[in-house]
């Protein structure tokens, strides 16, 4: 999956224009209860304003409190001015530039405003890309990583009417064996399908049921 498929496209995302005082943009971060806002030049892209950026400015001001939000503009306090996303990265990959940061935007080529990633966007795509918030049994077993072992799985899978929940494939340390933890719907026949994986070689670590 990528970015712009997550993406909040702009007629949906909250945004200030770089004229905005700081009292304006503080205004909006509480009304909407959002942790970021990016700020434009018209549809430019110019950088985020947060709570913090905000704050920090204050304390660096010398100025007080009500002069320094009325007087200042939010353009002034901006940061993550040359960290943004253009669409076509993976959503995966985000999740290490969100882990401190609340959004990020994304713009086109020439820097034109498209709309937002936001840190609890990428973390339900997470969710829903393992079956946390569905009921199920949750599988967790190894296999050799030869070609054609998905498909086994699958196949197997197939044959005892298992409906898949979720399926996630990790490297082990021995690039030659793959850890997979599957989420199928709960049924009766977990123990023959588990003891079917296993006899065509795939070992389970564990089984744990997700209410």
């Amino acid at each position: 999956m990528f970015v712009k498929n997550i993406m909040i496209p702009k007629h949906e995302s909250f945004t200030a224009q770089a004229d905005v005082t700081l009292k304006e943009a503080l205004s909006l971060l509480e009304k909407h209860q959002i942790d970021g806002l990016p700020v434009l030049q018209g549809s430019k892209y110019l950088g985020v304003a947060t709570r913090f950026n905000i704050y920090e400015g204050y304390f660096l001001s010398n100025l007080q409190k009500e002069e320094y939000l009325t007087s200042t503009l939010v353009q002034g306090i901006v940061s993550y001015q040359n960290k943004y996303l253009e669409g076509g990265e993976l959503f995966e990959r985000t999740l290490l530039d969100l882990k401190d940061f609340p959004l990020l935007a994304v713009v086109d080529g020439n820097k034109n405003f498209l709309g937002v990633v936001t840190r609890s966007d990428v973390i339900s795509s997470f969710e829903s890309a393992f079956g946390v918030n569905r009921p199920g049994v949750r599988i967790a077993f190894t296999s050799v990583e030869t070609e054609g072992r998905i498909a086994r799985l699958s196949e197997i899978a197939h044959q005892f009417h298992e409906h898949i929940i979720s399926l996630v494939t990790f490297d082990e340390t021995d690039k030659l064996v793959r850890r997979i933890v599957m989420k199928i719907e709960k049924k009766d026949n977990i123990d023959r399908f588990t003891k079917k994986l296993e006899e065509h070689g795939f070992r389970i670590l564990s089984i744990q049921e997700d209410e």
